[in-house]
């Protein structure tokens, strides 16, 4: 990246895609940024550059790159990352890429040796936030996964009611479809995982859940 590219996009400020670390934190709190960024569009973490903007650069670069490269050893599935140093205002800031992973979901191993892998925890990217992802959205994301088995889909009354339903209201929860229905939450949350991998309904997220919204 050339050194007027990184100077607009600290200017345009932290997204969806693009988030400000002053320094290194911690593994896990940095592996979270990390994730978030591959199970959703991918994206850059810049080290040296403060929340609002200020380029403060890092005190090591090598420190630093050998932190990021720590991280990864608390991501699964595996994640290769791509650093560079860029030199700005004499100041050191270091680019960390993060793919749009085609693996998904990757979760944070924790240091508790009973963890089953699927409790780990997968964060998205919510705005300018990582946040943990809901079970539902760890589902999805499971089968935007090319290994993925093939899925069946028979659209019947509590689908058609669902649709009428988006169709009035602009969104659901797992909650609303549940009682709309009369099922319970994790029948109506399989049928909605169900309808996003086939691509009819749109699941989002916001400080309040997930919900889901017609395509």
């Amino acid at each position: 990246m050339k050194r007027h590219e990184l100077r607009e996009i600290i200017r345009v400020g932290e997204s969806s895609t693009v988030e400000f670390k002053r320094k290194f934190t911690t593994i896990d709190k940095i592996a979270r940024e990390v994730i978030a960024f591959a199970n959703t569009t991918g994206g850059m973490l810049l080290l040296g550059v403060d929340d609002n903007g200020t380029i403060v650069g890092v005190e090591s670069e090598k420190e630093q790159i050998a932190q990021i490269e720590a991280c990864q050893l608390v991501i699964t599935p595996e994640l290769t990352l791509t650093t560079e140093v860029i030199g700005i205002d004499q100041r050191d800031v270091v680019v960390v890429y993060v793919p749009n992973s085609q693996q998904k979901p990757h979760r944070l191993v924790s240091d508790d040796p009973n963890e089953r892998p699927h409790e780990r925890k997968a964060f998205i990217r919510q705005g300018e936030k990582s946040v943990t992802a809901s079970r539902e959205m760890t589902r999805i994301l499971a089968s935007q996964n090319p290994t993925s088995p093939p899925m069946t889909l028979s659209i019947g009354d509590r689908e058609r009611r669902l649709f009428t339903y988006l169709e009035r209201h602009g969104r659901a929860s797992v909650t609303d479809f549940a009682r709309l229905v009369n099922i319970s939450k994790r029948r109506a949350a399989q049928i909605l995982v169900k309808l996003v991998r086939a691509g009819v309904v749109h699941i989002n997220s916001d400080a309040g859940g997930d919900f889901y919204t017609l395509v």
